[in-house]
């Protein structure tokens, strides 16, 4: 017998995808974002996005290589895309120094104390960014105004912000100052982190990604059916305590949250039925936050207590077995 039949262990079909090759289309989907965030807030974007991935790189190298005593991964993506993410998430005008903190924060803590890609439980980018926001609150939310913008002013609040602070204040939602249309939010004019500028170049990176096949529709479609269910009552009851449903949409982080950052395959559910009840639960938090809690935003808050729930839904949540019983 000439051939020889070799037995292995599953999978048995492979895609042909890797690490490095899912990492680079993110970035890819990334590039208009950081183009047009580059447009937006001038050479500020770019000093914050260069710190950001060159910290995150080089944390990842030197303590994998000094501390971890393993081969540095720095070239598999997974970093330069954490440190993207986490450019995106903190205003344009933030102090060097800070960033570095928190690109420390996302690699050392987020990523390499739980052994590396692949065994993190949270979002490296958001563990990074939710530690700067408790850490330095004031320059974590000093949003400058972009060039867009018709403010004649150095900074200015989000337009969430401004509606926490309005309906704070008493202030009907129809009377309040200075809030950007739907229009303009789609495309990028009004106040916030870089990531925030333009859902419609997020959407699009998003049906890109969808594409590529680098991640499915589940978890930003539960995510945002979520919001727009939960809001849409509060707002049907009083339009003016509580905004328009799609203006929830369209505003903050929630887009970038939902396609970039809740769908990271290692700290997100497995199965398509997990998915949906993931982003229910980042959707259902998220809106409470912006609605009841103390912070105008939640999106991080509730993908990063999702992200410990994931372990337990794909405990509870899992796929038949070949062959296995169907009752």
């Amino acid at each position: 017998m000439n051939k020889i039949l070799t037995v292995s262990p599953s999978p048995h079909v492979h895609s042909g995808d890797s690490t490095k090759k899912i990492m680079y289309r993110v970035i890819y989907a990334l590039i208009p974002i950081i183009l047009w965030s580059v447009f937006v807030f001038g050479l500020d974007a770019l000093r914050v996005g260069t710190i950001a991935i060159i910290s995150c790189l080089a944390f990842e190298y030197l303590i994998q290589k000094y501390l971890m005593k393993v081969k540095p991964t720095v070239t598999d993506g997974s970093a330069l895309v954490t440190g993207i993410l986490l450019a995106f998430n903190v205003p344009a005008n933030i102090p060097w120094w800070i960033i570095v903190i928190g690109a420390l924060v996302a690699i050392g803590i987020g990523k390499l104390s739980f052994g590396g890609l692949g065994s993190n439980i949270f979002n490296p980018a958001l563990v990074g960014r939710v530690f700067l926001l408790i850490s330095f609150p004031v320059q974590m939310t000093s949003w400058p105004v972009n060039k867009l913008s018709e403010i004649d002013a150095t900074t200015s609040a989000t337009p969430l912000g401004l509606i926490k602070e309005g309906i704070a204040n008493g202030t009907p939602i129809s009377q309040i100052e200075g809030l950007p249309n739907m229009g303009d939010m789609m495309l990028g004019i009004g106040g916030g982190s870089l990531g925030e500028i333009s859902a419609l170049l997020i959407i699009l990176g998003g049906f890109y990604l969808i594409w590529k096949k680098v991640i499915t529709w589940h978890i930003p479609m539960s995510i945002i059916v979520t919001v727009i269910f939960i809001s849409g009552i509060f707002w049907i009851i009083n339009p003016e305590m509580y905004i328009n449903p799609i203006y929830h949409i369209v505003t903050g982080g929630l887009i970038l949250g939902a396609v970039f950052m809740a769908t990271d395959m290692v700290t997100s559910p497995m199965t398509p039925k997990g998915q949906i009840i993931y982003g229910i639960g980042i959707g259902i938090i998220t809106i409470c936050i912006r609605m009841f809690g103390a912070y105008p935003e939640g999106i991080s808050f509730a993908i990063l207590i999702m992200n410990a729930v994931t372990p337990l839904i794909n405990t509870y949540v899992k796929p038949k077995r070949f062959g296995g019983n169907r009752s």
